[in-house]
């Protein structure tokens, strides 16, 4: 392979694809879409025979990483693979879904469309381009946090298409309803902010300040958007992460100025919202749990179960975490022409399934993962559960890494797990 869009990057070898599949794939001669990847090869390994190892980013609604460096997990990973950075559909460069490009459909009909980006798409795109790229040899897999549920689900219509997986705090809660997972996960959320609180006990001050601020001023963010009390709440998305207590206490110090919100706290905030430039994040994000039922925004619904983060004028602050509600239909500007197709997917209730529990209790295909025992994102002990119905895997539980553990500390990560498959 030697396209003229390849090049060469701290030695490895960086070549762009694109492949065209059908829309929904049990209509091969229907519509189609555009997908875009990457594939990446150590320069001095090019003419090596490599197996291939996929990476399935986290999300949903978030295109494959763009490296810089040979470092991390990629850097333990092209010791032996070649790799393939693959932008799920919706996603990167894969016919990105925005509200302006389907401003021409009316709800019901992007409804329809948006239906097909979900795990069971992805995976089937993904054994597409394997046919494509390497038809008679098995690849492997690295997924990390909802491209671990892709990896489940790969597993579960296409065994025999995989060679070895690999999986970080990414071990989705099979059987759990989308209630039941946000009930727990509003629990790790309410640890989170105790923690964050704890350690920093003067910004809790400074966000109650802020929270009476917006709940008495129309206070717009640089793209024009009004920063409502609960869309600041959302500034907990990250707080699962390696670092996030830091950045959110350093975005808070610098809040202010005089008796306003700082233009540097307004853009950082701006920046710090995924659902604008993401919008598959937040129309999708329930979706991912639906098998045979909706929603009904879940997340919304349970709310009320842990008023913590309900605010109001003389409580405490608190932040929520990765959830979505349907008033951010209303407050996002990018979210507002799809308002209507989001509620209508909230109650479609015949979703397919996404995972056959049968396969994966019979799986031979070596599976090894990294759980994070204080996981604020996928929930630790649902882990545990479908870890209990899913044959040939080992784990590595721990609680030396957050969420984004194979962000922070790739290389170590990845180079366990493979000793984990490898040794058995």
């Amino acid at each position: 392979m030697n396209s003229p869009l390849s090049y060469v990057l701290d030695g490895i070898h960086c070549e762009p694809h694109f492949f065209t599949v059908p829309l929904d794939h049990d209509e091969p001669d229907g519509d189609s879409i555009t997908l875009f990847a990457r594939t990446l090869c150590r320069k001095d390994k090019l003419d090596e025979k490599l197996p291939w190892l996929l990476f399935l980013q986290g999300g949903p609604g978030f295109g494959a990483p763009r490296p810089t460096a040979n470092s991390g997990w990629l850097k333990r990973a092209l010791q032996e693979f070649r790799v393939l950075l693959l932008d799920q559909r919706g996603t990167g460069m894969s016919s990105p879904i925005h509200g302006h490009i389907l401003a021409k459909m009316t709800p019901a009909e992007q409804a329809e469309y948006l239906g097909h980006f979900r795990a069971d798409s992805i995976v089937q795109d993904a054994e597409f381009i394997r046919q494509e790229l390497s038809p008679k040899h098995r690849w492997s897999l690295l997924g990390q946090s909802f491209g671990g549920f892709c990896c489940l689900t790969y597993l579960s219509l296409f065994p025999d298409s995989l060679r070895e997986v690999y999986i970080t705090g990414g071990i989705a809660p099979i059987g759990r309803s989308a209630e039941q997972v946000y009930r727990a996960t509003y629990q790790r959320v309410a640890d989170k902010n105790r923690a964050f609180f704890a350690r920093f006990p003067h910004a809790q001050g400074i966000a109650n300040r802020l929270a009476n601020h917006l709940h008495q001023h129309d206070v717009r963010l640089p793209n024009g958007q009004r920063l409502t009390v609960e869309q600041f709440q959302q500034q907990g998305l990250d707080l699962g992460a390696t670092g996030a207590f830091e950045e959110l206490y350093y975005l808070l110090e610098e809040a202010f100025i005089g008796d306003k919100p700082s233009p540097a706290f307004l853009y950082q905030v701006q920046s710090m919202q995924p659902f604008n430039t993401n919008p598959l994040f937040a129309i999708l994000h329930e979706a991912i749990y639906a098998e045979g039922e909706a929603t009904r925004w879940a997340a919304d619904r349970v709310r009320g179960e842990f008023p913590a983060v309900n605010w109001a004028p003389g409580k405490d602050f608190a932040f929520t975490g990765e959830m979505v509600y349907p008033w951010m239909f209303e407050q996002f500007r990018e979210l507002l022409p799809l308002k209507e197709a989001a509620h209508l997917l909230a109650n479609k209730a015949d979703w397919g399934a996404l995972y056959d529990p049968a396969q994966l209790a019979r799986n031979q295909v070596p599976v090894a993962c990294a759980v994070y025992a204080e996981d604020m994102y996928v929930e630790f002990d649902y882990s545990r559960e479908t870890l209990r119905g899913l044959g040939n895997s080992r784990a590595w539980i721990t609680n030396e890494y957050e969420h984004n553990g194979l962000r922070a500390d790739g290389e170590a990560i990845l180079d366990r797990l493979i000793a984990l498959n490898r040794d058995r």
